[in-house]
């Protein structure tokens, strides 16, 4: 009979100072099939403080501006000696500190810098729990043109796993073919926890933070929402990607892609269940699963009679985008209207220069940049069994005198997006959260 294996996470608000430390630890020893740990840097002990990946940032570029960094290298690194300190445990990072403070020096790189917190983390986590250590720049690798090598982590990292009844890996980072460091996005310690579990494939992925979870809506913005117990790969994705936070929307694939479970767990409350991310999972009596949304929103419409009859007009638009190495968000089009929905911040110093490559390509009869539009994300699995869900969608939001600029509802039927104007964004999701949660609870 097989052993049950688990893979744990923890991220940096779990892991800031000794005594979340010790919280911590005694999760892992409370399962024995807690055998792999992977730990973030150490975040905000409180809402004054600030994270040691931030600090790992700034003192790199005043190094890269020639400032003397000694204070600002000693705060980092007193850091990391009160946790050893605190724990009473007789590592010293002594010589990692001075290898840190000369690659500082000679510039070996942002990445190399924000790595070193969830490298010297994890030297301390092993340390204190008797794991054996495994530098991810040694098992995790990236491709030359800087893209995540699955294939050859998987294969390198499984075999080394199989070695190591129980391992601490860093979060974060791992290395280029030309062995500099490379990290993934800011939360990628995520994206390292689910590595790893395809790597072993465990049998579950616990993900350790300072929630219980996900949460139906913002709670920032929606008062008490009612919490997720179960949500799918593809649910959570949509979520993720717009704005849900709790876990890195990148994280779902290695997983995904092994069928491997992932439960989101509170380092605080260890015996409140969490959210469990499941391949797929039947539809519940609730029609959506969560709403999130975010701003920060413009769209580029182009009106031109008869577009539909030009071959390629979609491509030669998208082409301009291409160039300026723009990602769209969404293309809400109609037979003589094209519309594209993008980042406000991409088009900065652009804007004209793309309506002009646009107008020389397309030849329309207008084009124009509208910007502050929030774009809402209404999700869930059972929509599909449950009709008329769309007219409830607009049903809330005209009920209080907000105006839909656009909408888009995937063939999936998972979900429905609607743009909004931006002052509208938390009256629309607080009314959408009354329609489908907060008035059928009552």
């Amino acid at each position: 009979m097989k052993t049950e294996l688990k893979v744990v996470k923890f991220g940096g608000s779990s892991l800031a100072d000794a005594e979340h430390f010790r919280r911590a630890a005694e999760i892992i020893r409370s399962d024995p099939a807690r055998r792999y740990v992977v730990p973030s840097a150490p975040g905000k002990r409180s809402s004054g403080d600030e994270k040691v990946t931030d600090l790992l940032y700034a003192c790199y570029d005043a190094a890269s501006h020639g400032e003397n960094i000694n204070l600002r290298f000693e705060h980092i690194a007193n850091r990391f000696r009160g946790i050893i300190e605190d724990l009473g445990l007789t590592i010293s990072l002594e010589d990692d500190f001075e290898t840190m403070r000369r690659a500082f020096m000679h510039k070996a790189g942002r990445d190399y810098a924000a790595s070193r917190g969830e490298y010297l983390n994890g030297r301390i986590m092993s340390a204190y729990l008797g794991y054996d250590f495994i530098d991810a720049a040694d098992v995790i690798f990236f491709k030359d043109d800087g893209t995540f090598d699955s294939e050859r982590t998987n294969d390198v990292l499984g075999q080394k796993l199989k070695e190591h009844e129980r391992a601490v890996i860093p979060g974060f980072y791992g290395s280029m073919p030309n062995d500099t460091l490379k990290t993934f996005s800011r939360g990628g310690s995520d994206i390292t926890g689910s590595i790893v579990a395809r790597a072993c494939e465990c049998d579950l992925y616990e993900n350790w933070t300072d929630v219980s979870g996900f949460m139906m809506a913002d709670p920032r913005i929606v008062k008490d929402p009612l919490p997720i117990d179960v949500v799918t790969y593809r649910e959570l994705r949509e979520l993720s990607y717009m704005g849900a936070g709790v876990l890195h929307e990148e994280s779902i694939f290695p997983v995904r892609f092994a069928g491997i479970p992932i439960n989101i767990k509170n380092t605080n409350d260890p015996s409140a269940k969490g959210t469990m991310i499941l391949p797929e999972a039947p539809a519940d009596r609730s029609v959506i699963t969560g709403i999130a949304g975010k701003k920060g929103f413009s769209v580029i419409t182009v009106d031109k009679d008869l577009m539909n009859t030009e071959v390629g007009f979609g491509r030669r638009m998208l082409s301009v985008l291409e160039r300026e190495k723009i990602n769209f968000e969404h293309l809400p089009s109609g037979i003589d209207t094209m519309s594209v929905i993008v980042a406000t911040s991409v088009l900065e110093g652009r804007r004209e220069r793309i309506m002009d490559e646009m107008c020389d390509l397309l030849n329309p009869d207008s084009i124009q940049i509208d910007d502050n539009m929030a774009l809402i994300a209404v999700v869930g699995r059972g929509m599909k069994k449950a009709p008329g869900t769309a007219a409830r969608v607009f049903k809330a939001v005209g009920s209080v005198g907000v105006n839909i600029r656009m909408i888009d509802q995937g063939s999936s039927e998972l979900n429905i997006i609607l743009g909004i104007e931006e002052k509208d964004f938390e009256k629309a999701m607080n009314a959408i959260y009354s329609e489908f949660v907060r008035d059928n609870s009552k």
